[in-house]
């Protein structure tokens, strides 16, 4: 359990700073992010039946985490000199990232590749950030519109039921 928390908490900040040449990743950097993985890990574990009966706030502060993360990791991609269409594209990864090594860990299909509105809202948070870096506004303010954003796409597809298009094919038809 404690493992999975440390993953979820880094693999993507820790994917987008190898990509970007983030020598040594921030999240190893030093001990904060290993502690705040290990307190949240160790939470969830002895609080789970309060953590599974308060899912919605849950599921309200991971769409908060999703656009700061997504945000942070595009804003940081242009920081080190990455063409802004990439950067955004590093900011899905630096929100997504820990999930989806989670799931894969865990045996289970990634979330993200299922139809919910998960790694498109933090591209667009990502995109939001590398349009306001285009168009030369203060980070700050793209950054805030870029996860509000993001946070606004997560709530709407928890709470009625948004998704992303789906193929309309399925794999067992040839």
């Amino acid at each position: 359990m404690l493992f999975l928390a440390l993953v979820v908490a880094v693999a993507g900040g820790l994917v987008r700073d190898l990509l970007i040449g983030a020598v040594p990743p921030a999240a190893i950097a030093d001990w904060h992010a290993f502690a705040l993985a290990m307190a949240g890990g160790l939470v969830t574990f002895f609080g789970y039946p309060l953590v599974r009966a308060l899912r919605r706030p849950v599921l309200l502060l991971d769409a908060i985490g999703l656009g700061l993360f997504a945000v942070t990791g595009a804003e940081k991609a242009l920081l080190y000199g990455i063409d802004p269409v990439m950067a955004a594209v590093l900011g899905m990864i630096s929100g997504i990232g820990g999930g989806m090594v989670r799931d894969v860990l865990a045996g289970e299909v990634p979330s993200v590749l299922r139809t919910d509105i998960y790694a498109v809202a933090a591209l667009v948070a990502g995109g939001v950030v590398a349009l306001g870096y285009a168009l030369d506004l203060p980070p700050a303010w793209s950054m805030l519109a870029g996860a509000a954003l993001c946070i606004f796409l997560r709530v709407m597809a928890i709470f009625y039921g948004w998704h992303a298009p789906v193929a309309p094919w399925r794999s067992d038809e040839r």
